[in-house]
């Protein structure tokens, strides 16, 4: 086949016309087993806790978004970070990111002890840290960019290369990015991570998480622990997200374009004191993300004058939904508090620019000036509910 680009390859890799009837759209295979030509004649195949030709079809997908060689598909993101720490045992050490995403945080910090795992944190966005806190039962290192939700965006090829100085497998969460922005394995990580059920199926009707690496030694390692486990999606689910990857290209320009308008509108807006996106002039950032993603994401974090406002303008929209996840078609608002970093505590939060006067934003594909009126009407509303004009 010729070389494809990145949208022909959402639509075409693995994705030929079905043999039987020349269906355009892969069809469903909502089976859990498979018949056996014989018994000296193992099929590919053969039970959906394994695999199943639409999880085969999406892994070959996002692993070729990612321009890796191969892919595992979970249940959720957090299956799949689960896998990658299966990598560790008991006696190893990880070293992981301040700003690393509250579930991850929480695993860490609660579940790998119990192995006999231990964790010690490293800011990314200064590598030179790694080399104070790595011992040698240092195994494995993860981080993230756009950071969530401070959206800071560490240079993926310094930190990859610090922690291959010492041998450690560098695992990178994309989900803030997607493949169609940013390919981690071409910087030099050694595995990247997503949760599908954000950009990459991007309706918000599913849940799902992927693996992708380059290393087969990893990936056997990896496939054989999510049979082992029954983390595996269903078949809808797959073919669901199947169905969404087929537009991540066309979709992120939309978030993009539109994420920019709002961040650029609240840099002007009464009540508002701070403004998070990599694509405002004035990010620490800036530059970096510039030389590394090729569109600054969909995802905007704003902070506000006082709790009390923080909490009024999230209840306050009308566009914006008030829930939790993001990267779908439609916005969402979100209060990290009480939503995605509930697990640390106030502190912990505070210490990582996670204030209690911070709202996460997830813009959708809607019209940007129906989402920048309604965030400034939110903001007007909650000002005078709370007596700040």
């Amino acid at each position: 086949m010729i070389p494809m680009r990145f949208a022909t390859r959402a639509l075409r890799v693995a994705q030929e016309p079905d043999p039987k009837f020349r269906a355009v759209v892969p069809p469903l295979y909502q089976s859990s087993t498979f018949a056996w030509e014989s018994l000296d004649d193992i099929p590919k195949i053969d039970y959906t806790r394994c695999t199943n030709p639409n999880r085969d079809m999406l892994e070959q997908v996002v692993a070729s978004l990612e321009n890796g060689r191969f892919g595992v598909l979970y249940s959720s993101g957090m299956a799949a970070i689960a896998a990658t720490f299966s990598l560790l045992q008991n006696g190893d050490h990880m070293l992981m990111a301040e700003d690393i995403y509250g579930g991850t945080f929480r695993l860490a910090e609660k579940y790998l002890p119990k192995q006999g795992i231990t964790t010690s944190f490293f800011d990314a966005h200064n590598p030179e840290t790694i080399r104070k806190v790595v011992t040698p039962q240092t195994k494995l290192l993860i981080f993230e960019s756009p950071t969530n939700p401070t959206l800071r965006c560490p240079d993926l090829r310094k930190v990859a290369e610090v922690a291959h100085e010492y041998g450690l497998t560098v695992v990178f969460d994309n989900t803030f990015a997607s493949p169609a922005l940013q390919n981690p394995l071409d910087l030099g990580s050694d595995i990247v991570v997503h949760s599908t059920t954000k950009y990459i199926s991007g309706h918000s009707d599913v849940i799902g998480g992927a693996t992708i690496t380059n290393d087969l030694d990893i990936q056997n390692h990896l496939f054989e622990w999510n049979k082992a486990y029954g983390c595996a999606p269903s078949p809808f689910d797959n073919w669901l997200s199947l169905r969404g990857v087929r537009t991540l290209g066309l979709r992120m320009e939309k978030h993009c374009s539109n994420a920019q308008i709002v961040a650029e509108a609240l840099t002007k807006a009464e009540g508002v004191t701070k403004v998070h996106y990599p694509g405002l002039p004035d990010h620490p950032d800036h530059e970096i993300a510039k030389s590394q993603m090729r569109g600054f994401g969909g995802m905007v974090s704003f902070e506000l004058e006082t709790v009390e406002l923080a909490r009024a303008v999230a209840e306050s929209t009308k566009v914006f939904l008030l829930a939790e996840s993001l990267g779908g078609v439609e916005s969402l608002v979100a209060y990290p508090p009480l939503m995605s970093h509930a697990t640390m505590t106030e502190e912990q939060r505070v210490e990582r620019g996670i204030p209690p006067t911070m709202l996460r934003l997830s813009v959708g594909i809607e019209d940007p000036e129906d989402l920048v009126e309604d965030l400034i009407q939110a903001i007007a509303s909650a000002r005078k509910t709370t007596a700040l004009v």
